[in-house]
């Protein structure tokens, strides 16, 4: 194996980090990297990786059924129109990270999402800043945490009202969604999206 990946029992090969909790294994055979394109499904996401800042992806994965309850399953408009009872009931909720600032920040990307679909939406947004190259990673130090996509999507993100969509976070988000494929060269799940070349170029 080079460096970072691990055959697993059932034959496939993975990075290490994917290769013994159960359920990293599972969002990376069956989620991540694959093509989100709908709006609840990119504004979750978004969300969820807002979350994680400072924390581990296990940690969120596990809070992931708590998230969705908390937040209505991510609808835009209904979160748009929590208010301070819903922040203290937050709060107070056991089964998510209960951190006002990125509570709030959520509630707040809802309203922006729900106010970006005058303008082609978020789904939309997120997709143009889709590089013409993806990287192409032979070990975990050749994946990069930002790019100049992320750093620009950051960017208009925060213009139009988003908060906690720092370049890292945005890269982050780019990963889980397809836009970029940062999957381990000779790892199973390499070129799973179908929108990208061998070579890094798109398909």
């Amino acid at each position: 194996m080079t460096d970072g990946l691990v055959r697993g029992p059932d034959g496939l090969v993975r990075p290490a980090w994917a290769a013994t909790d159960e359920l990293l294994r599972n969002y990376y055979d069956t989620e991540w990297g694959l093509p989100v394109t709908d709006e609840r499904g990119v504004f979750e996401r978004l969300s969820l990786e807002a979350f994680q800042s400072g924390l581990s992806w296990a940690t969120i994965l596990r809070k992931r059924p708590g998230f969705r309850a908390a937040f209505a399953d991510f609808d835009p408009d209904t979160v748009a129109g929590f208010d301070e009872e819903d922040v203290t009931r937050l709060l107070a909720d056991s089964g998510i990270i209960r951190n006002r600032a990125k509570i709030e920040a959520t509630i707040a990307n809802a309203g922006a999402t729900v106010q970006l679909r005058d303008d082609g939406g978020l789904a939309d947004l997120v997709w143009s800043y889709r590089p013409e190259r993806t990287p192409v990673p032979a070990t975990p130090a050749e994946v990069p945490t930002t790019s100049a996509e992320s750093a620009a999507l950051a960017k208009e993100l925060r213009r139009r009202g988003y908060h906690f969509v720092g370049p890292t976070t945005m890269f982050a988000l780019m990963e889980a969604i397809g836009l970029v494929d940062t999957h381990l060269v000779g790892s199973h799940r390499r070129g799973c999206s179908g929108l990208w070349r061998a070579d890094g170029s798109r398909a």
